[in-house]
């Protein structure tokens, strides 16, 4: 492992908790898939600077579009020459770098033992052919692993809409259109939102050290906040969608 990697596994206890639950749940997902010593493969959509796979014992690949206009710049999404240059200099278990939409995928059937896509569905107006396009990829016995804000309680209304968003799913919603394309589907909601979440989402600053310290704090509370959600539609954050493919 890279120096920046061992770095981001022991800050890990202190991060914002939906990037604890992502990696606590991919990493035992991998773990019940690998059968043999050989790592699986991932594929991670959307993943650009994903810290979401650090540390995974898999073979990772990142998929993402290329970065052209500044609200992707703002939002932290896309490729760009510079962002692939920096991850194959960080991180240790990526196995290939890739520009392309999802949506028009060109990838081969049955390539990757699982696929990754974090925040990334509420982007693309063609959300059916999307996951659609992901579930060819996956092989037989694979699985998917989705994350995306709860539209059961966070609307993208009014004066606090994203902009680069389409859509926020209800569970309904989200556990429906994966049903299309999978054969086994498990939704549910994760990481409880108020004060906290809000605390811990603020920038680390060491300059800043009540800054610091708050926001380290506000991930300490929101993860036991955060510990009993599964169930709970309203002031939680994000939905977890995972499906398998038989």
């Amino acid at each position: 492992m890279t120096l920046y990697e061992w770095f981001r596994r022991l800050t890990f206890p202190i991060m914002p908790v939906h990037l604890q639950t992502v990696h606590k749940d991919i990493k035992a997902l991998v773990l019940k898939t690998r059968k043999s010593k050989e790592p699986i493969k991932i594929l991670d959509v959307g993943g650009r600077k994903s810290p979401y796979t650090i540390g995974i014992p898999a073979s990772v690949a990142l998929l993402d579009v290329p970065q052209e206009h500044a609200v992707q710049e703002q939002l932290g999404l896309g490729f760009t020459d510079s962002i692939l240059t920096g991850l194959q200099q960080k991180r240790s278990n990526i196995s290939e770098l890739i520009i392309q939409d999802m949506t028009a995928s060109t990838l081969e059937p049955d390539q990757y033992d699982a696929v990754v896509s974090i925040e990334v569905i509420e982007h693309v107006e063609a959300d059916a052919l999307f996951v659609h396009h992901i579930a060819q990829v996956i092989k037989p016995g694979g699985w998917a692993y989705f994350t995306t804000p709860n539209g059961d309680y966070i609307k993208n209304e009014g004066p606090d809409k994203n902009p680069d968003h389409v859509r926020h799913y209800t569970k309904k919603e989200l556990q429906s259109l994966m049903e299309r394309y999978f054969d086994r589907v498990e939704v549910h909601y994760a990481v409880a939102t108020g004060k906290y979440r809000l605390w811990g989402l603020k920038s680390f600053k060491l300059k800043k050290p009540w800054r610091l310290v708050k926001s380290v704090a506000g991930n300490i509370i929101n993860s036991y906040e955060s510990r009993h959600v599964a169930d709970r539609p309203v002031k939680t954050g994000h939905l977890v969608a995972v499906g398998y493919k038989d």
